[in-house]
């Protein structure tokens, strides 16, 4: 029997609401949120020479140049393995882009020396049972700063190939972010990022392909009400998420479709 993936609803509170939203600059509960320069370049030295390597036989990696370099940007990747987090790093972090990543992070993972390492490595806390206000608020500060912030929209992992019905809370955050930006201000852009592994338990050895996609405009969506721009920006992703999934055929354990490769 097929098992089928437990799921985590962690976005499905982050629906429109009318809250209110402090001013860009105004320091919030979870604003502890940073990078640690000295251990994100050690970070990211271990992972490209000696972490990535050892555990994969190939990374393949196609469409940085969707990347903005600059403004405010919301990455949404598919959730595929534990690994994915570094997965983005690796494909559009400071190596890439030269810019340092935010992370919303399930709160469970930050304990211990984990927990410690991921705070000073941009990740912040969400309770999935218990969304914060001031989680939502550091999002949306996050982005009027000019970050580059990654949130998994469909919420929690799931060991398969075809995409989940997404959460609005990416949506969500990108419009409410757009609406704090002046006319001056680089728009809002969330980039659809599909994850696949060749093994779906991501085990060694194994293969794996990253496709980023052309950015969505949140500029696009301002003739809609704000509870439609959320529904038709989801729908838009999840269409640019399955579109970016759908090319991929495997054969056995082996990505089968040749692409421009980076070999970790």
């Amino acid at each position: 029997m097929k098992n089928t993936p437990k799921q985590v609803d962690m976005m499905h509170v982050l629906t429109p609401l009318p809250v209110p939203f402090p001013h860009p600059r105004t320091k919030t509960a979870v604003s502890h949120s940073r990078v640690s320069p000295w251990l994100s370049r050690l970070a990211y030295t271990l992972g490209q020479s000696l972490v990535l390597p050892a555990h994969f036989d190939q990374i393949h990696i196609t469409g940085q140049e969707n990347l903005p370099r600059t403004g405010p940007v919301l990455l949404a990747p598919t959730h595929r393995s534990r690994w994915d987090a570094i997965m983005v790093a690796y494909a559009t972090g400071r190596p890439v882009t030269g810019r340092n990543m935010r992370f919303m992070v399930s709160i469970n993972e930050m304990k211990g020396l984990q927990g410690w390492l991921i705070s000073r490595l941009g990740g912040f806390p969400v309770n999935p049972l218990q969304l914060r206000l001031e989680t939502i608020q550091h999002s949306v500060e996050l982005l009027c700063e000019q970050e580059m912030l990654v949130i998994f929209p469909e919420g929690n992992i799931f060991r398969q190939r075809h995409v989940e019905p997404l959460k609005r809370g990416v949506a969500t955050i990108a419009l409410q972010a757009q609406s704090k930006l002046t006319a001056q201000a680089p728009e809002v852009q969330v980039i659809p990022i599909d994850i696949s592994y060749s093994d779906l338990s991501a085990p060694r050895g194994c293969q794996v392909k990253i496709a980023i996609g052309q950015p969505l405009n949140t500029l696009d969506y301002q003739k809609y009400s704000p509870k439609q721009a959320s529904r038709q920006l989801t729908a838009d992703l999840q269409q640019a998420l399955e579109e970016l999934a759908t090319p991929k055929t495997l054969k056995g354990d082996r990505l089968s479709e040749p692409e421009p490769i980076l070999v970790a």
